[in-house]
């Protein structure tokens, strides 16, 4: 059988897999990681063990194709001329600016292909390019270290801010820290620093500082964010305002004019006063936005608020269908770095989710595509297909296609795909 026949019935047979593997091989091709790693590293330079092949062994680790990253080695020993050690130490050595530039430079050739895909699709909030934030502590590791040998509590490799381009499902950028026991605070300057006009970010009250919302409105940015009980000061208030009733409760709006030493932000305040408290027994959620009414009412902004929960969706992906937090990776490197090119390959998961709805409109809806189902055809055929068509295949049919016709091709997968196998309970 030819390889373009072997082709033809891995897409009629498993489309999904050829649709993630096709979209990876754009973010993953050996040419594109090299580059990323020599414009983003500082201290570590390249070598004999190129970044491509290491980051090529720990991603059949987070797609399952392999238990660990000793498995990995031994399968593909032969195409070493280095130890396992010079492996860990590689990985181990990864800086957080290469993982933050493996997820933001292959996210940027994935809108254009998602454009093409979600046609038809509204924004968020026209004329704002919506961004939902959020946090993300890996979980503690085996304690196979010698220095954490005689500790009994869980070691944090790290954590990490992702956030989310709420239009296209795609994580867009990627903030990762070494000390998983800092605060999510200390990055915010980061944040501030990659935020443009037009930017709306959309976040839980742990980001609701001072300096982050000064800093946001300082760029032109604007911002949905939960007000934290103790973190902001403010001179002046205008009587809250009844606007209306929504399905959770009754809404409320006010002005607040914010303080910082000499400076000052006007902002509103929606208020929503809950039918049924929540989990910790609060009675009223209070939202903080600098959004001029005309571009989002109240009712607009409690809407916008409530997205925030795609974000946690995500992480909830990405820790059921991908192993995107190894426990034996106990070097804070090395577990960034898994939990980058997860967060990688949820949007390849992401753009096929895109494709399928393209197709089958009709019958189903992206939000009602499970990402665990998706990843689990991904686990089972990939290993197969990859000793089928090797990877100098792929690059040499999807590595110079532009945007439109990537996105032909993802299509003509998506086709022969049965979104009723995919669909969530």
């Amino acid at each position: 059988m030819s390889t373009a026949a072997i082709f033809q019935r891995f897409m009629e047979q498993s489309p999904v897999t050829v649709m993630v593997r096709s979209t990876l091989e754009r973010a993953f091709s050996a040419e594109n990681l090299d580059a990323i790693f020599a414009g983003a590293a500082v201290r570590q330079h390249p070598s004999e063990l190129l970044f491509s092949s290491t980051v090529d062994l720990l991603a059949m680790v987070v797609w399952r194709q392999r238990d660990s990253i000793g498995q990995a080695y031994r399968c593909a020993k032969e195409q070493f001329s280095v130890s396992v050690r010079s492996i860990y130490n590689k990985l181990n050595g990864t800086e957080t600016s290469v993982c933050r530039e493996l997820v933001r430079r292959t996210a940027q050739p994935l809108v254009e292909v998602v454009d093409l895909l979600r046609v038809g699709r509204k924004p968020q909030l026209g004329g704002y390019r919506t961004r939902i934030i959020d946090g993300n502590h890996l979980a503690a590791t085996d304690h196979r270290l010698k220095v954490l040998r005689r500790t009994k509590s869980g070691p944090l490799p790290g954590q990490a801010l992702a956030v989310l381009d709420a239009d296209r499902m795609l994580i867009a950028d990627l903030f990762p820290c070494e000390d998983g026991h800092a605060q999510e605070r200390r990055l915010l300057q980061e944040v501030i620093d990659s935020s443009l006009e037009g930017d709306l970010w959309v976040a839980d009250r742990n980001f609701c500082t001072t300096g982050f919302l000064f800093g946001l409105a300082e760029h032109r940015a604007c911002f949905v964010i939960r007000q934290h009980g103790s973190t902001l000061s403010w001179d002046n208030e205008t009587k809250r305002q009844k606007v209306g009733r929504c399905e959770t409760g009754v809404i409320y709006e006010q002005t607040l004019r914010l303080t910082d030493g000499d400076k000052t932000l006007t902002v509103r305040r929606i208020t929503i006063v809950l039918n049924q408290p929540t989990r910790e027994g609060e009675t009223e959620i209070n939202i903080l936005t600098n959004l001029p009414r005309s571009a989002a009412n109240a009712y607009r902004v409690a809407e916008l608020y409530l997205k925030r929960w795609t974000i946690e969706n995500a992480f909830q992906e990405l820790e059921q269908s991908l192993r995107s937090e190894i426990n034996t990776l106990g070097y804070p490197g090395a577990a960034l770095l898994g939990f980058a090119i997860a967060a990688v390959t949820y949007n390849a998961l992401s753009v096929a989710k895109w494709a399928i709805e393209k197709e089958h409109a009709a019958s189903i809806a992206r939000e009602e595509l499970s990402g665990y189902y998706l990843a689990a055809v991904v686990s089972q055929d990939y290993g197969g297909m990859m000793i089928a068509l090797p990877p100098e295949y792929w690059t040499k049919r999807f590595g110079q296609l532009t945007p439109r016709q990537f996105a032909a091709h993802l299509r003509a997968c998506a086709k022969h795909a049965r979104p009723d196998a995919f669909k969530k309970n």
